[in-house]
């Protein structure tokens, strides 16, 4: 039995888990693993890969994204080399932006 949802999520949000649930669930069912296997090489409970495979908002990303690697689907569109150089962009834009936002308690006084 699936985790109720505590908070609301956006159509495309829960579509896009439900989408990557079915194709973790046919990837594996394609190279003949047993959702106990998955479980077990992924370091999860059975009931947690049943519930990501259903498409479960609740589920952790770490533990979504193992299962996915652990049964081949590719979650971006770049093999290991061009994820870890996008990792090395993003990091390096990253440290030239601000590291929080905040709102101005100044109000602008643009009546002149």
């Amino acid at each position: 039995m699936a985790k109720p949802i505590t908070r609301p999520y956006s159509r495309y949000s829960h579509d896009a888990v439900v989408m990557l649930g079915q194709l973790i669930r046919r990837a594996r069912i394609e190279r003949k693993m047993t959702t106990t296997e998955l479980a077990e090489r992924a370091g999860l409970s059975r009931g947690l890969v049943q519930r990501i495979e259903k498409g479960d908002p609740g589920c952790g990303i770490g533990a979504v994204f193992e299962a996915a690697a652990i049964v081949g689907v590719r979650l971006f569109d770049a093999d290991q080399t061009a994820l870890t150089n996008a990792i090395g962009t993003n990091t390096a834009i990253l440290t030239l932006l601000p590291k929080a936002v905040r709102v101005s308690k100044v109000e602008a006084k643009d009546d002149f």
